[in-house]
């Protein structure tokens, strides 16, 4: 992947969303970051649907990471429409949610997560969890 491969981050809380661009930072990973608000927002961009219809702008992402619990569409809903899409059915999508239940967890990977992380209360935690990402995303450690 190259430096310039684009992450989709599907997230509803402003705050998270911000935790996530620093630590992506702080990892050095400089991807350019587009934010969903919800899981629709995310399924139209997936989709290039509506504002989204402009690859140029809007470049197909590398790999989402989403939230669980989300107005409109869920997290759940992102991971089945992507895993029902033969053409990206194996974009990576890592879930990064604040649920610990062992159910959701399940449900996650069973609908195709490529991952799961319990979102971190701490900005150097979530640093050591983008990390692992990096070298996926641009070739080096």
């Amino acid at each position: 992947m190259s430096p310039d491969a684009l992450i989709l981050f599907a997230e509803d809380d402003e705050n998270d969303v911000l935790l996530f661009r620093m630590a992506l930072r702080k990892a050095g990973i400089l991807n350019p970051v587009a934010h969903a608000r919800d899981g629709e927002d995310a399924l139209n961009y997936l989709s290039g649907a509506g504002s989204y219809s402009d690859r140029t702008q809007h470049p197909f992402p590398s790999i989402v990471f989403t939230d669980l619990k989300m107005p409109k569409l869920t997290g759940f809903d992102v991971l089945t429409w992507i895993r029902n899409q033969v053409q990206v059915k194996i974009l990576p999508a890592i879930v990064l949610s604040g649920s610990e239940q062992e159910l959701d967890k399940r449900r996650a990977f069973a609908l195709g997560a490529t991952d799961y992380w319990e979102k971190p209360t701490d900005l150097s935690d979530l640093v050591r969890l983008v990390r692992g990402v990096k070298l996926f995303l641009t070739g080096s450690p």
